[in-house]
């Protein structure tokens, strides 16, 4: 049986010095003059201590991001087979399958909300505005009171009126303007209108009248016509300062009538008011009888504004000249008595 070490150990020295170890030789000690001495170090003042010392504030540890818990995978073991770690992973995952789906469904029910409430919102609005106008149109309150006719000079403001009283009291809305057009219409001085409705209660009706532009001979007297041949009235007697038409065989709405008011409208009123007859059997033979008795030759309709001008001019100076042709513009002639 081995002897554990330590047993068999000398005793201890009486001189105070270790019995060398076996197996190990004591190396002689060195010479002490070998032996490096200890160098003196510089004296150096010894620093005051203050009378307070302030400290450095500590630094706060910064936070740190919560560590995500993670679930220990399960490890099977003799206790746990791999049946039940499979278990408990199959409920685990469906419950965390549970926990989204239910996350899912409060985030579309929401938005579902959401989006019914603003068209609720939206609709309930336009229902509004749409009953508020419809009433508003339709009440009593804007019905028709007034009826303005603008525009009248030679028809009678009155009779347009009454023509058309039988859409008082209606609403703006519900006013018949067919009804009013065909009541107009019976006016032969009214050449065209526009109405214009003013809320709450006014409608205001501007026409415009025909223009008369000459007279035409008639087997019951004579007829005022506009420039489309429409009759504005007719009367026994010539109405003056209108020209009269003479048109021999041809009708009215013919092509002479047609020329003669073209010449008629190409007439500067200086001019205009000094022709008494307009004479013409075609388009090209139109001449004009002046009111001291001169004789003008317009020809065809073609140039009527240059043969104004011609004609203006050669008056000018025609003196005693009782003839003028200005058929040919360019080249126009006068003749003596």
């Amino acid at each position: 049986m081995k002897r554990p070490e330590g047993f068999d150990r000398p005793p201890a020295s009486t001189t105070g010095e270790t019995p060398p170890r076996r197996g190990h030789t004591k190396k002689p000690a060195a010479p002490e003059a070998a032996l490096p001495q200890p160098q003196p170090q510089p004296h150096r003042p010894a620093r005051p201590k203050s009378a307070s010392r302030v400290e450095a504030p500590a630094a706060k540890p910064e936070p740190t991001a919560p560590i995500a818990r993670r679930h220990p995978r399960r490890v099977p073991t003799a206790e746990r087979p791999l049946d039940a770690v499979a278990r408990h992973d199959l409920k685990r995952a469906e419950k965390a399958r549970r926990a989204y789906e239910r996350g899912e469904a409060r985030r579309f029910t929401r938005r579902s909300r959401r989006r019914r409430i603003t068209w609720i919102v939206s609709a309930v609005s336009v229902l509004f505005v749409v009953g508020f106008v419809t009433g508003a149109v339709y009440s009593p309150l804007l019905s028709l009171k007034i009826i303005q006719v603008e525009g009248a000079s030679r028809v009678s403001s009155a009779s347009v009126r009454a023509a058309v009283d039988g859409q008082l009291g209606r609403p703006l809305a519900l006013v018949d303007f067919d009804a009013i057009t065909r009541s107009i219409s019976k006016f032969p001085l009214i050449r065209s209108f526009v109405t214009e409705t003013v809320p709450p209660d006014t409608l205001i009706i501007r026409i415009a009248e025909r223009a008369p532009i000459a007279t035409l001979a008639t087997s019951s007297g004579f007829s005022v016509v506009d420039p489309a041949g429409i009759v504005i009235e007719s009367g026994a007697e010539r109405q003056p300062g209108l020209p009269l038409i003479e048109l021999g065989a041809a009708t009215r709405g013919s092509p002479a009538f047609t020329a003669s008011v073209g010449v008629l409208l190409a007439l500067p009123s200086t001019l205009l008011k000094r022709i008494d007859t307009v004479t013409a059997q075609t388009s090209d033979d139109v001449t004009l009888t002046l009111t001291g008795g001169q004789s003008v030759v317009w020809g065809s309709v073609e140039q009527s504004a240059l043969k104004a001008k011609v004609l203006a001019a050669v008056i000018a100076v025609g003196g005693t000249t009782m003839k003028y042709d200005v058929s040919a513009p360019n080249h126009p002639v006068l003749a003596g008595n």
